[in-house]
């Protein structure tokens, strides 16, 4: 039998494509509509809250269904959600998209917001079908191909949303969307997947059918330092809000619009270099320790990639950083596959979301007023420029990297913390002592082996 696991992860990759781009494309077109900060800003909001109110409930539904027919109701999801955003572009008043506060505007926000999140359930059904699919000791170079196709979707709609919006605004993005988003529904239709169900043990009851968050966190916490690494994770999400806050900012005060474009259609190929890497060689016989040296690696750059105003320095940091950012993912997917019982891994995937994907755009929406009112002035004409701006440089762009530094600087010390913790000795040790499950058919065949 041929394994799936490369058509899923395919077909995952353009959903994710597909998903992103709307909502990527939303920021760009309200700006451009509402020349509205606040509004983008609000929309970064509903992303966190959407994320953080739906992981719990999206991961009971992978739980409690085949992984497939999850994945096919989040696109059907999409669907209808972009058609009644749709149908609001052509019925639109006039000029009630270009009014910041106007509900009209807002309701097609929501509308559009709910048919991306619908997306999210994708991401928490593909790490439990890895589970499923793939034995044990291959499981961390199929997660390293899953982190290269978030990666690199992630980072290619920043480009095509651009293209679209430019083109068409929403018309032309949702028109778009709703036809790969149909594509990808037939696709996964003829896609054949052999789930091993989990059954419970003779004589325990059945887990309930039901979100469970109590259920959940008695889980997680019965592994010894489980929650230190979803924390862990969260925390690195916090500080790399400052990337999706600043970056875009500092890269254009080095260099035009159509070079940073580039250069991050460059530097994405770091993605796809790291997946395959992953894949041929793993990630060694302690995945969490693998985890914190990237960190290591990662927080350490950032505290010297921004430290004089170079374009190469950049490039070089921001390589790295991209180069190494599916290591970390991969790593805690794969501890969790293993530590965590098959019948509960969606929710605790779920649960995992909702905390960490959330701490991004938190950050990234305090991120801005600290820097534009604190750390600039105290970089233009305040005391950072009296003290170290003979050497460090000043004005605006200076101080946007002083935030990177010292992001970097914070992030070197919580890793060398987490690496001296009792609890990233205990959950390395229940990683070691947790057993091998039997590899089904679909896992003797699997394409992660060669």
């Amino acid at each position: 039998m041929t394994n799936p696991f490369y058509q899923i992860l395919g077909n995952n990759l353009v959903a994710n494509i597909t998903n992103y781009t709307v909502w990527f494309a939303l920021t760009f077109w309200v700006y451009i509509e509402t020349q509205s900060v606040f509004a983008t800003g609000m929309i970064a909001g509903v992303y966190l809250i959407f994320t953080a109110a739906f992981g719990f409930w999206f991961g009971s539904i992978v739980d409690h269904n085949p992984k497939k027919l999850a994945m096919l109701g989040s696109s059907a999801t999409s669907v209808v959600f972009y058609t009644l955003s749709l149908a609001m572009v052509w019925l639109e008043p006039e000029g009630a998209f270009t009014d910041p506060y106007g509900p009209y505007l807002w309701t097609f926000v929501f509308l559009i917001m709910l048919g991306v999140i619908a997306g999210n359930i994708r991401s928490i059904a593909l790490p439990t079908l890895v589970t499923i699919l793939i034995p044990e000791d291959r499981r961390d170079k199929a997660n390293g191909l899953v982190g290269m196709v978030g990666g690199i979707g992630f980072l290619t709609t920043s480009v095509i949303s651009g293209f679209l919006v430019a083109w068409g605004g929403m018309l032309a993005t949702l028109i778009m969307a709703l036809i790969l988003t149909l594509l990808v529904f037939a696709h996964l239709t003829f896609v054949q997947i052999d789930e091993k169900r989990a059954v419970a043990e003779p004589g325990e009851p059945a887990a309930p059918k039901t979100v469970d968050i109590k259920g959940t966190i008695r889980v997680i916490a019965a592994v010894p330092g489980l929650f230190a690494l979803i924390f862990f994770a969260t925390f690195n999400n916090f500080l790399g809000g400052v990337f999706m806050a600043l970056l875009d900012a500092y890269g254009l005060s080095l260099v035009s619009v159509q070079v940073w474009g580039l250069t991050f259609g460059i530097l994405s190929t770091a993605f796809i270099l790291s997946g395959l890497v992953i894949a041929k060689t793993g990630l060694g016989k302690n995945p969490l320790r693998t985890l914190l040296l990237v960190n290591l690696i990662t927080w350490s750059v950032c505290c010297i990639f921004t430290i004089q105003p170079s374009f190469w320095l950049l490039a070089g940091g921001c390589f790295i950083w991209m180069l190494l950012g599916p290591y970390a993912e991969a790593a805690e997917h794969t501890t969790l596959q293993k530590v965590v019982p098959m019948e509960r891994q969606g929710r605790v995937f779920g649960f995992a979301q909702s905390i960490e994907q959330s701490a991004s755009p938190l950050t990234a929406f305090l991120i801005g007023p600290l820097t534009q009112f604190i750390v600039i002035p105290f970089m233009t004409d305040g005391a950072g420029a009296m003290t170290i701006g003979s050497w460090f440089g000043t004005g605006p762009a200076r101080g946007i990297a002083l935030v990177f530094t010292i992001a970097g600087v914070i992030g070197v010390l919580v890793t060398i913390l987490a690496l001296n913790s009792r609890q990233y000795r205990d959950l390395s040790a229940a990683y070691a002592k947790a057993p091998d499950p039997e590899p089904d058919e679909a896992a003797e065949t699997s394409p992660a082996a060669t």
